[in-house]
């Protein structure tokens, strides 16, 4: 929707008029005189429009059309069923999506509605953005605390009313938001990045609309255009400085985290061929729980299975999650976190901050983040850097966001056998795979240092329907012979049923929760019962945050039977 601003209205009127004296302007629209001078006398610099002050005292000055502004004709998009539709908000500027099936179009399309201004009030402006940077500055990060988001628009508001009359405040409010935006952050990428069900936001170039990863429907073609290529490449360098970083023509690759742990890669032509891009992996706000995973909805694994993993977490056994780009490893780990019991410490290394505890475990929580190294390659904190420190901090649990390499492996495996319980996310698509990985070049883990992880979680993205599923649940194996090791895969997914197989019943889970507890084999089954119903419980009541799940798990550790008995006769959680 374009803002109708008084800018927009004087041109409407010139385009008529040709010429108008700013009295005469002034009243037919409801706009101060001094207003209309000092905003003509900013338009003036554009060319658009010539101020005329007449030589002869009597006669008044008037304004006189030079160019009409080329306004871009936006072809409206044909429009085809509502899949959904729901608000955005980034700071003063509102948007709208609705995801429309189109008639023979294979895929569904992510338009956004938002406010735009025409090409007078644009070139306006660009102008006063030299004014109110002098005046109202935000350094560095700034731009991402709230309060001073918040003061900006509130000046430039200040700012823009000096030109526009009052009775346009509200759409002053808007032109300070995309000021804000433009000038601070991403411009039309900003409403995108409130889109909490985006995963990924990408610019292939400035020829081709953004395309964006709904966790609903896959990957969108959207609407939006970055319509200039030296902007995409603003965009990048913007976000670079944010972080520390440069990305140039000499370095033109760029990795890196926004403040709000989102991940970012960015290419410059003519490494990328078809020009510049930004690629925008969107950090989950809210994040995944053991609840999201069995409900009907997500369907990513069924109750049987959280109980079991409960019960390896709850034991204290080695665990790996592993799978594809984008199949959920992270949201898994993040699940499994949520179960460790309050009295252990725990130690968390991540390259960004995204695995959340909840509250109860934050009291003996170390979250530790690598560093890049700064422009002149000094500052670096790797992983291994991070793994070796955290060794030294007495911990109970350490979780390693992702393993990659072989020292981080090694001192991975080295914990595991000096007694501390470690889960990580590994790149692989099986038990078998994960092994080799962990076996072969160029990691090279010797076998009996494997024998130390208890179970692999392996998970799964079906590109073609975008759900996510857990694929099989494993445990290591010691082989036949000395020193070699395999899996025994006791939970699998059926894609042709999607639903999950006991293919076999677990053998050194059983064992290891004998040795340490000794829990007799229908002891453990009477505990997954009991666990696997209270996990049905969370379900029904609805108990799908971070905190919702760890108050139930604090109350468990403190009086397992109280809340079995709650659960058994459908409770509310205040109630226990």
């Amino acid at each position: 929707m374009i803002l109708k601003t008084k800018v927009f209205e004087l041109m409407q009127l010139l385009k008529k008029k040709k010429k108008a004296e700013i009295e005469e302007i002034s009243k037919e629209l409801n706009w101060e005189k001094e207003k209309v001078e000092l905003s003509a006398k900013v338009l003036e610099k554009t060319g658009l429009i010539n101020v005329i002050y007449p030589a002869n005292v009597l006669s008044k000055p008037f304004i006189r059309l030079e160019k009409e502004p080329e306004e871009k004709i936006d072809v409206p998009e044909k429009l085809g069923k509502n899949l959904s539709e729901y608000e955005l908000t980034a700071d003063t500027n509102k948007g709208k999506v609705k995801i429309i099936q189109r008639e023979k179009a294979g895929r569904p399309f992510y338009f956004l509605e938002y406010d735009k201004v025409d090409s007078a009030t644009k070139a306006f402006m660009e102008e006063i953005k030299e004014e109110i940077a002098q005046k109202i500055s935000i350094e560095g990060n700034g731009i991402q605390e709230k309060e001073l988001r918040e003061q900006f628009i509130k000046n430039v508001n200040s700012t823009l009313l000096n030109y526009f009359p009052k009775d346009q405040e509200k759409i002053t409010e808007k032109l300070a938001g995309i000021l804000l935006h433009e000038m601070y952050g991403m411009g039309k990428l900003e409403l995108l990045m409130k889109d909490n069900l985006l995963e990924e936001i990408a610019i292939n170039s400035s020829l081709n609309p953004i395309a964006v990863y709904h966790r609903e429907y896959g990957w969108l073609k959207t609407n939006i255009l970055v319509e200039q290529e030296n902007l995409i490449e603003n965009y990048a360098s913007q976000i670079a400085r944010k972080v520390g970083r440069e990305i140039t023509n000499l370095n033109p690759i760029l990795d890196a985290h926004l403040m709000t742990g989102d991940r970012v890669n960015a290419t410059l032509s003519p490494i990328s061929s078809s020009g510049n891009t930004i690629t925008i992996r969107k950090f989950s706000r809210k994040p995944w729980t053991i609840t999201d995973f069995i409900t009907p909805e997500k369907h990513t694994m069924n109750s049987e299975m959280a109980a079991f993993l409960w019960m390896a977490i709850h034991y204290e056994m080695n665990l790996m999650v592993a799978g594809s780009t984008a199949s959920g490893k992270t949201s898994a780990l993040n699940t499994l976190c949520a179960m460790i019991p309050s009295y252990h410490r725990i130690i968390t290394i991540e390259d960004v901050r995204e695995l959340t505890l909840p509250d109860y475990l934050k009291w003996n929580w170390i979250p530790l983040t690598t560093r890049n190294p700064n422009p002149e390659g000094l500052g670096q904190i790797s992983m291994f850097d991070l793994m070796m420190s955290s060794l030294r901090m007495r911990p109970d649990r350490i979780i390693l966001g992702e393993m990659r390499r072989r020292e981080e492996a090694e001192v991975l495996f080295e914990a595991m056998h000096t007694g501390h319980s470690v889960y990580s996310t590994i790149h692989a698509d099986s038990g078998h795979q994960l092994i080799r990985r962990l076996t072969e070049a160029p990691m090279e883990i010797p076998s009996l240092e494997i024998e130390a992880l208890h179970l692999v979680l392996v998970q799964y993205r079906d590109r073609k329907t975008n759900r996510r599923r857990t694929m099989e649940i494993s445990e290591i194996d010691t082989g036949m012979h000395e020193g070699s090791v395999g899996t025994n895969t006791i939970f699998r997914w059926s894609p042709r049923t999607d639903s999950w197989d006991k293919v076999n019943e677990p053998n050194k889970f059983y064992g290891e929760l004998n040795l340490h507890t000794g829990l007799t084999e229908q002891e453990i089954e009477k505990d997954l019962d009991e666990r696997k119903n209270i996990l049905e419980w969370m379900t029904e009541k609805k108990y799908n945050t971070v905190n919702q799940v760890g108050e139930v798990m604090k109350n468990y550790y403190s009086d397992s039977g109280t809340v079995a008995r709650a659960a058994e006769k459908k409770l509310n959680l205040d109630k226990i």
